[in-house]
């Protein structure tokens, strides 16, 4: 099969290789996907950078997303069989070498998930990592029915998913944005309160919205560099959902002001969490998928002998969306 691959880590157009490679089979309790698309997440590029931690293996085929159709199925797998159109998650984390910048992948059946026919493969590999985080963070302690949800970062991969999902769980939603084209898109998710972080009071505007209480439930992809000001919003018996924390790596935690309003803190990072939440994530993606029209955000496509050049623009920091690289062109 054609793949890309990296053997050091390093700056994509030095370190990623395009070529053959042995293409992989099912074995049990696992299925093979022939790729049509892979989406490129910040913690893959991270990955590839070195910027992460060290290599886990001699070789690493990057990006974790992906979308495609079952080609191939090992014994014990009951939920598939080939010719199905999927998306999937987690194609290259822990323990796993081989990601979706290939033509084809082979992982355990528990980490892919019925595409809908009318959601495109590009569309599909949006979902993974970061339609599955925006889900945990909001449902992952239970229903947000009523509740007043905070996204930071709410036109990112992750945020434009979370305000989606917050808003089909009944909460309110605000979002906060860097630019007007981000405030656009977030709108367009259905947010109801905007506010620019750079131009606008973020806690003036959050605390008249909801009346001076506050917000019951934050995602938040940056907890250290956000701290200060999302402890000023915090509703009492309010969380925190962390994703992400690039700002600030190593906060220090003011926890008499936690324990005051008494604000749990969610931490999370998608491959640690327990299999049964994941399924629960899984299954209620479906069914949002299926109750109606989606937004999927695509930055831009790459065919795959120039994932490098993709690993490049999501490294640039100005996408909306998710950079996608089409595996089979």
């Amino acid at each position: 099969m054609k793949a890309v691959w990296y053997e050091r880590t390093g700056a994509a157009p030095d370190v990623l290789t395009y070529g053959e490679m042995p293409t992989p089979e099912a074995g049990p309790g696992e299925v093979r996907v022939r790729l049509e698309a892979s989406g490129v997440n910040p913690a893959d590029v991270g990955r590839r950078a070195g910027s992460y931690r060290a290599m886990e293996f001699p070789r690493v085929i990057p990006n974790s997303d992906g979308a495609g159709i079952i080609d191939q199925v090992g014994a014990g797998v009951t939920r598939f069989q080939p010719g199905q159109r999927v998306w999937l998650f987690n194609g290259q984390r822990n323990g796993r070498a081989f990601g979706t910048a290939a033509e084809y992948i082979v992982l355990t059946e528990h980490l892919v998930t019925a595409l809908p026919d009318d959601v495109s493969f590009a569309a599909g590999a949006t979902l993974g990592i970061p339609c599955m985080t925006a889900w945990c963070c909001l449902f992952g302690d239970g229903t947000i029915v009523g509740q007043t949800v905070l996204v930071t970062g709410g036109a990112g991969a992750v945020g434009h998913y979370a305000v989606q999902l917050a808003k089909g769980g009944g909460a309110q939603v605000i979002a906060t944005v860097s630019s007007a084209a981000k405030a656009e898109q977030a709108r367009l998710a259905g947010a109801d309160l905007v506010i620019n972080y750079r131009t606008e009071d973020v806690v003036a505007k959050v605390m008249t919205f909801t009346g001076r209480r506050g917000v019951d439930r934050v995602v938040d992809v940056d907890f250290g560099g956000n701290l200060a000001t999302t402890l000023k919003l915090m509703a009492m018996n309010s969380t925190i959902a962390v994703y992400a924390t690039n700002g600030n790596r190593n906060p220090v935690v003011p926890m008499r002001e936690l324990m005051e309003k008494c604000i749990s803190l969610r931490a999370l990072v998608l491959y640690a969490l327990p299999p049964s939440l994941l399924g629960s994530a899984q299954a209620d993606i479906s069914k949002w998928l299926a109750a109606g029209k989606r937004i999927h955000n695509i930055a831009a496509q790459f065919p795959l002998a120039q994932t490098a050049q993709a690993h490049l623009a999501v490294e640039k920091g100005d996408k909306l969306g998710t950079v996608i690289v089409d595996c089979a062109r």
